[in-house]
């Protein structure tokens, strides 16, 4: 009977660890759009392109570029397709981001400064079907 219990205590330890992931974070909000939330992790300067402008901007402005971006493609779902976790200091993915008006493919850097993962990087690009 007690290893009954056994994997269901392994799953309940996993469960923190698995939502508690940053990379992850990241990408649920971003399916969500909620720009609200994401601007609470971006560092005092974002480097952001979407499609083909690239620009370095501060939260404030980094927030409005990504309400009119998500303003216009409605987020509906994402696939994960990479994560890098092996630096704790630089954490990185990169996700399938299916919208209202396609697909696009969005990668984004997080970088650990006092403690405190911050986004650094974000890129959206049309998602170049095969």
């Amino acid at each position: 009977m007690k290893l009954f219990y056994l994997p269901l205590l392994i799953i309940s330890y996993m469960v923190p660890a698995i939502i508690a992931d940053p990379i992850d974070k990241v990408a649920e909000l971003i399916k969500q759009g909620n720009t609200r939330e994401l601007s609470k992790i971006f560092a005092p300067s974002v480097e952001i392109t979407i499609q083909d402008e690239e620009n370095v901007y501060s939260k404030v402005q980094a927030g409005l570029i990504l309400d009119k971006f998500f303003s216009q493609n409605k987020p509906s779902a994402f696939k994960m397709l990479h994560k890098v976790n092996s630096n704790p200091n630089y954490l990185f993915g990169v996700l399938i981001l299916t919208t209202d008006k396609g697909p696009f493919r969005v990668a984004y850097t997080l970088k650990e400064t006092n403690g405190v993962q911050t986004l650094i990087e974000l890129r959206i690009e049309t998602e170049k079907v095969k």
